[in-house]
């Protein structure tokens, strides 16, 4: 699904996308992606708005996964999308929001 399809799935069937506040959380989602049937990458709750990155269910991004040697632009303003996914690396990446990606609902 697009992200904004993932995003009412998951706010329409359980809570919501997943925010990722930890470490701990990253892990426990990345056991989720181990599967072959799983895109190389998943929707999490994370979007680019206004100026920032935010989580949908609106706690604070204290805690981020990006790549050390990615792009500081990319995280800054992107350029592929304003969309957040967790690649099976356990790192965030942006990414185009209208790309069809499996997802995790909290």
């Amino acid at each position: 699904m697009s992200w904004d399809d993932a995003l009412m799935y998951c706010r329409e069937q359980h809570t919501e996308l997943t925010s990722l506040l930890s470490g701990t959380e990253t892990q426990l989602a990345l056991s989720e992606l181990k599967s072959d049937n799983v895109s190389e990458r998943v929707w999490i709750g994370l979007r680019f708005l206004v100026d920032q990155w935010m989580w949908v269910s609106g706690e604070s991004l204290n805690y981020t996964a990006w790549a050390h040697n990615g792009d500081f632009m990319d995280r800054h303003c992107p350029q592929r999308g304003r969309c957040g996914a967790l690649n099976k690396e356990g790192v965030w990446e942006d990414w185009n929001c209208d790309e069809k990606l499996n997802f995790i609902c909290h």
